[in-house]
């Protein structure tokens, strides 16, 4: 018999947390960046670990589901697509800004699709570092502002979004979430 694997919306936004701390981590020199590496997936696996406790108490509609699935292929295909097409110009350092960018652009239709206003501000928010991300790297030499500054950024944006969904911060402040 198939199992089927349910992850909460708070697990998955941990994941692109730790997925956008390791690549923020990989601008970094190679001693501190291990270290940093280290607690940020000491920090996601924690979050996964909290968000993923409520994972079946509410289930998705299945059409939604399959809208979302489409939005991540989607945006995964555009990611690719851009950043190998950036490679062959000279602008290859703002692939990781346009990556995030596309995935806060995502976040916006995401968020009226699941009827809940955070993912709009953390595509707005996501969005921003992009954009902030782009103009330093055409501004600068180095990894460590499209990398470091995005890759960081986007992380911690993303985590602070699975404390809020899993309800750590309600937890904080002793109120609930839901």
């Amino acid at each position: 018999m198939a199992r089927t694997v349910t992850l909460s919306a708070a697990a998955v936004l941990a994941l692109g947390g730790g997925a956008g701390w390791l690549v923020g981590s990989s601008a970094l020199d190679a001693g501190t960046g291990t270290v940093v590496l280290a607690a940020g997936i000491a920090v996601t696996v924690w979050l996964v670990v909290v968000g993923s406790r409520d994972a079946a108490e509410r289930p998705m509609e299945r059409w939604r589901s399959r809208r979302l699935l489409r939005l991540a292929v989607v945006g995964l295909i555009a990611i690719v697509g851009c950043s190998a097409l950036l490679g062959f110009t000279p602008y290859g350092e703002l692939a990781v800004p346009l990556g995030f960018g596309v995935i806060g652009a995502l976040l916006v239709p995401a968020s009226s699709l699941l009827g809940d206003r955070t993912y709009l501000l953390l595509g707005a928010a996501l969005l921003l570092l992009a954009a902030l991300g782009a103009f330093l790297a055409l501004n600068s030499v180095g990894q460590l502002y499209p990398r470091g500054l995005v890759g960081l950024g986007a992380g911690a944006l993303l985590w602070a979004a699975s404390a809020y969904r899993s309800g750590l911060v309600a937890r904080l402040r002793g109120t609930h979430y839901r």
